[in-house]
């Protein structure tokens, strides 16, 4: 499995835009399967959490190459799907991330960067 991980995550729905929100989360779902059949990313997941209190409620995490992250965040249905998120949810974002030996060299560069005193 890929260590390379892209992270669309949202707060909540925007108040009355409710509706749109439910449709986007199927048609995107939709989307991303349909990228994940052509070879374009490596596999998706979609997490619903728990009334928290924050400011995160949801997100999508999505595996690919490099390259095939590119690919889709470069694509035109991305820009669409992204441009109808933020029309309809509250702290729409995207974000790169890794994890597996990626994370720990990561980890590394980051301690080392740590003012010491």
């Amino acid at each position: 499995m890929t260590p390379n991980v892209l992270v669309f995550a949202w707060n909540r729905s925007i108040p009355g835009r409710e509706s749109l929100s439910g449709q986007h989360f199927r048609d995107y779902s939709e989307y991303l399967g349909a990228v994940k059949s052509s070879g374009g990313i490596e596999s998706f997941e979609a997490v619903l959490l728990e009334p928290n209190g924050s400011s995160l409620h949801g997100f999508f995490i999505i595996r690919g190459t490099t390259q095939q992250l590119d690919g889709l965040t470069s694509s035109m249905e991305w820009m669409q799907h992204m441009t109808r998120a933020i029309l309809h949810l509250d702290g729409a974002m995207v974000t790169r991330g890794v994890n597996g030996a990626p994370l720990m060299e990561r980890m590394g560069l980051w301690m080392k960067t740590i003012p010491q005193g």
